[in-house]
């Protein structure tokens, strides 16, 4: 069984064949899939998915791009959302400072109210890091000095400086499509290198990022199988492998999935 902890299956580009993306995910063999939360009014549309499918679970949280739409979120409101039965996470979360859609005071408050409501949930906390791999391990060292939480570094592409000291910290890293990538030697060596066979997950990012032989095509979880062979092919293991030891990080980091 694959699992893909992190799909965007909501908005514009899957509204006339969700469910038929959902079913060739499932013909892959994807077992398990988190649609994820990035923007506060989009959680209504998120949980939805959630709920009627079985196999799918939700987050709460906001994008460092939309940080700017509610910058006074607090912990406790994510708390009272993150009570919903299908929510396994908080986040998508972080730090962007290469587009700067918004201010960086911004991004820094938002993300702090969802490491306090991660601490608080003990629900692993989803980040998105661009640009900011020194803000975003000091800000990791220094909040983990005030209380454990759980971070997963998703769509990893930061490079080895953060990959390490956020591994002292006893973080998680997703591999997504760019694993696969020609010009993405610098990625694989930072999973290969850097970061530990049991804190290791994969993803698809959809609907962005297809991994090769689909590149140019929107992607989606069906492709998650590719994915992997990528980071199969970087770790030295074999196809089989590779589902077992992701999807055993997986249920270990999101441990609020159902295995059945």
């Amino acid at each position: 069984m694959w699992v893909d902890s992190h799909v965007n299956l909501h908005g514009e580009q899957f509204a006339e064949d969700l469910d038929q993306v959902i079913d060739r995910a499932r013909a892959a063999g994807v077992g398990r899939m988190i649609t994820i939360c990035c923007r506060l009014s989009d959680f209504d549309d998120v949980s939805s998915i959630a709920e009627r499918h079985d196999d799918i679970w939700c987050t709460i949280g906001a994008h460092p791009h939309h940080a700017k739409d509610r910058p006074d979120i607090t912990a406790d409101e994510l708390i009272e959302i993150a009570q919903h039965p299908k929510v396994v996470g908080i986040g998508e979360t972080g730090l962007d400072f290469h587009y700067g859609y918004s201010p960086r005071d911004e991004q820094f408050r938002s993300l702090l109210a969802h490491v306090d409501a991660a601490r608080r949930t003990d629900l692993p906390l989803i980040l998105h890091t661009r640009d900011a791999d020194d803000a975003m391990a000091d800000l990791l060292e220094d909040e983990m000095g005030k209380g454990a939480f759980r971070p997963l570094l998703h769509c990893y592409t930061g490079g080895s400086v953060l990959a390490r000291r956020a591994s002292k910290l006893g973080a998680y890293f997703a591999a997504s499509g760019i694993i696969t990538f020609k010009k993405a030697e610098d990625v694989r060596a930072v999973f290969r290198d850097d970061v530990a066979d049991d804190r290791v997950i994969v993803e698809t990012d959809c609907p962005y990022l297809a991994p090769v032989p689909h590149r140019g095509r929107r992607c989606e979880p069906s492709f998650l199988p590719d994915v992997a062979r990528g980071l199969a092919a970087v770790k030295g293991w074999t196809d089989q492998e590779c589902a077992d030891i992701t999807t055993q990080n997986f249920f270990r980091l999101f441990d609020r999935v159902s295995r059945s």
